[in-house]
C-alpha cells in the first residue's frame, strides 16, 4: 500500500513541476531517491509519465493523466450544471465553473447572460490565482490547508494585488466572508465574485458570477457574493 501512496505522491508532485528529475522530486517530497526512482519506473511502465524531450533524467505527465482528469471534469460539470443554472437565473449574469491547475484556474464550463453587454471568456482559458475572483477563492483555501511562499506576483492592471503581504490579507478576508471578488484585477473591464467548491483535501473548483465592471455595484457585489457562496456550498454537498 505504501508503494501505491508513494507513486501517487510522485505523480501529483510531477504534475505541478513537470518536467522534473529524481533529485528535485525527492527533495520536495522528502523521500529517498531510490523510492522516487521506483515510483517513476512504475508510473512509466503504466503509461502515466514519459521522459521529457527523450531524456530519462527528467519526466513529464502523459495524456493518460489528462484523460482521467477530463473524465473527472465531466462528472463535476454534470453536478454543477443545475446549480449554475439556478445561479444564472437568480443573478441574470454569466456563471463560470473553473478548476485549479498549477498556478492558475481553468475555465471548464460557462452559462452566459442574456444581456447584450457581456464578457465572453473561451473555455480552457487560464486565469492567474492572484488576479481573478475564481483564483483567489481557490488560493485562500489552498493556503489555509498548507503554508507556502508566494512567488513574484505579476501585475495585469492598476488594481492587481502584487504585494504578497497585501494578498495574504485579502485572502484572509475571502475566508472570513466566504467569497472572493475581482475589481478589474486581471482585465479592467471585468468584475466578478467567486466561491470555492471544497473537497476533503481542499478546493476542487470554484463558481463565479462575472459581469462587465460597469454593472457591478457595491450592492450587487454583496448580493452576488452571498448567492455564489450558497451555490458553492450546494455543489460541495452534492459532490461529497
Amino acid at each position: 500500500m505504501q508503494n501505491v501512496i508513494n507513486a501517487l505522491r510522485v505523480l501529483e508532485e510531477l504534475a505541478g513541476r513537470q518536467p522534473a528529475g529524481v533529485g528535485e522530486l525527492a527533495r520536495e517530497l522528502r523521500l529517498p531517491k531510490s523510492t522516487v526512482q521506483r515510483s517513476l519506473k512504475t508510473l512509466y511502465e503504466a503509461g502515466w509519465i514519459r521522459p521529457a524531450g527523450g531524456a530519462v533524467t527528467r519526466w513529464q505527465v502523459t495524456s493518460k493523466a489528462l484523460q482521467v482528469g477530463r473524465r473527472a471534469e465531466l462528472g463535476l460539470r454534470d453536478a454543477a450544471m443545475p446549480v449554475m443554472e439556478e445561479l444564472r437565473q437568480r443573478t441574470g449574469e454569466t456563471i463560470h465553473l473553473m478548476v485549479p491547475e498549477g498556478d492558475a484556474v481553468v475555465l471548464i464550463e460557462r452559462l452566459e447572460t442574456d444581456k447584450p453587454l457581456r464578457i465572453v471568456l473561451p473555455l480552457g482559458i487560464r486565469l492567474p490565482l492572484h488576479a481573478s475572483a475564481n483564483g483567489k477563492a481557490v488560493l485562500a483555501h489552498v493556503l489555509a490547508h498548507q503554508e507556502r511562499p508566494l512567488a513574484e506576483l505579476p501585475g495585469y492592471t492598476d488594481t492587481t494585488i502584487t504585494d504578497p503581504a497585501a494578498l495574504r490579507a485579502e485572502l484572509a478576508e475571502v475566508l472570513a466572508r466566504g467569497y472572493a471578488d475581482n475589481r478589474g484585477e486581471w482585465r479592467s473591464d471585468i468584475a466578478a465574485v467567486a466561491a470555492a467548491v471544497l473537497g476533503s483535501d481542499g478546493p476542487l473548483a470554484s463558481l463565479s458570477v462575472s459581469t462587465p465592471a460597469s454593472r457591478m455595484s457595491e450592492e450587487l457585489r454583496a448580493e452576488y457574493g452571498s448567492l455564489v457562496t450558497q451555490a458553492a456550498r450546494t455543489l460541495t454537498a452534492t459532490l461529497t
